[in-house]
């Protein structure tokens, strides 16, 4: 390891110890009904046309929900600060897609939000609709990433001209709470089988690491079973067999892979919910990345999918503890698919947004 980059690691794994006390909990809190303030970033592309749609439903629904709304884009430098408070007094952010700069050495505005709020956990639920015809049936799996470190702990400098050094970081800490997260979620959702995935056949310490923290915390779920897969096999294993898998966690690169391979398995990002939570605030927005800021026709057109940050409002409503909202929104959507007299293009159909919007709207109950 470069002497250069020696401090830097020293100074990450400070902060990780001073942080260690910190209890691992399950998002969901009671509430006591009364109407709950949540930041809205609509985001770039077609991010403001499908919050605009959340918006609509949840005025439709009389949801007990108000947003506080503030204009943020991909190309900033950083998360403005207002906009870092809001969501630190909320503690609950609803977003659209922000454009990641490609090189450039221009900070990710999701990595920063992910950082600064410590949303140690990715959430992605990928599964089949009703009425959507896919390769593969009974698909319904629950990727949870480590959000914070490995490949994307941003610990990069250039150690002569022409050879970079990259740096992935692992530590017991962020390993141990995103296992107990994987757990208690399969616990509190009755779910059966936590699946890690890893390379540790060849990152023996790093990867080694995080399944040792796995299996320390697999030995007190004594209930849910427990297994391990390599992440090329497990690729393998997803598009052959993607059944045979319920709650996977995951280091952090490997997690991104992963939720995208599953979505597509169980037909496409434009439907997949998620969300990135902590111990203290959470942000939900479409839970598969790839492609969530749309092309510039499917915004000229008006004919973005809103079903996937529909779908993450609707997580958003169960963990403010407001499930009989939760349950009428997914209701009426998963009614709209199964019908499918209106789909966007990438599921089959050439609906607009406010066509699905629409339909969505009368099917609530």
């Amino acid at each position: 390891m470069s002497r250069r980059a020696l401090p830097i690691v020293r100074d990450l794994l400070s902060a990780r110890s001073a942080t260690a006390t910190r209890s691992v909990t399950y998002m969901p809190r009671p509430g006591d009904g009364s109407p709950r303030p949540v930041t809205l970033i609509p985001g770039d592309g077609v991010g403001p046309l499908v919050t605009g749609a959340v918006e609509q439903v949840m005025e439709a629904m009389h949801a007990p929900v108000y947003f506080e709304k503030f204009d943020v884009q991909g190309d900033m430098k950083s998360v403005p600060l207002e906009v870092l408070e809001s969501i630190k007094k909320n503690k609950v952010c609803l977003k659209g897609g922000l454009r990641t700069p490609v090189g450039g050495g221009v900070n990710s505005l999701n990595m920063i939000l992910r950082k600064e709020l410590d949303l140690y956990a990715s959430l992605v639920h990928c599964f089949n609709l009703p009425g959507l015809p896919t390769r593969h049936d009974n698909v319904d799996i629950v990727v949870i990433r480590e959000n914070t470190e490995g490949e994307y702990s941003g610990l990069e400098h250039e150690v002569i001209p022409g050879v970079v050094e990259s740096l992935k970081v692992i530590t017991k800490f962020c390993s141990e709470r995103i296992a107990k997260y994987a757990f208690e979620y399969a616990y509190l959702n009755n779910r059966k089988k936590v699946t890690a995935v890893h390379k540790a056949n060849i990152m023996k310490l790093a990867d080694g690491l995080f399944l040792e923290s796995c299996r320390e915390v697999a030995s007190h779920y004594p209930g849910i079973q427990y297994n391990e897969m390599i992440v090329d096999n497990c690729s393998m294993q997803l598009v052959s067999k993607p059944e045979q898998f319920d709650v996977m966690v995951t280091p952090n690169l490997y997690g991104n892979l992963v939720a995208n391979t599953a979505a597509g398995i169980a037909g496409g990002t434009g439907f997949m919910p998620g969300g990135n939570v902590g111990a203290d605030h959470a942000i939900f927005e479409q839970g598969a990345s790839a492609g969530n800021v749309g092309n510039d026709k499917l915004l000229v057109q008006k004919k973005a999918n809103p079903v996937a940050l529909l779908l993450s409002s609707a997580m958003m409503l169960r963990h403010l503890q407001f499930p009989s909202f939760a349950d009428r929104l997914e209701t009426a959507v998963k009614r709209v698919i199964e019908e499918g007299k209106y789909r966007t293009k990438d599921l089959g159909g050439d609906s607009t947004t406010q066509e699905v919007v629409d339909a969505v709207l009368a099917n609530l109950d």
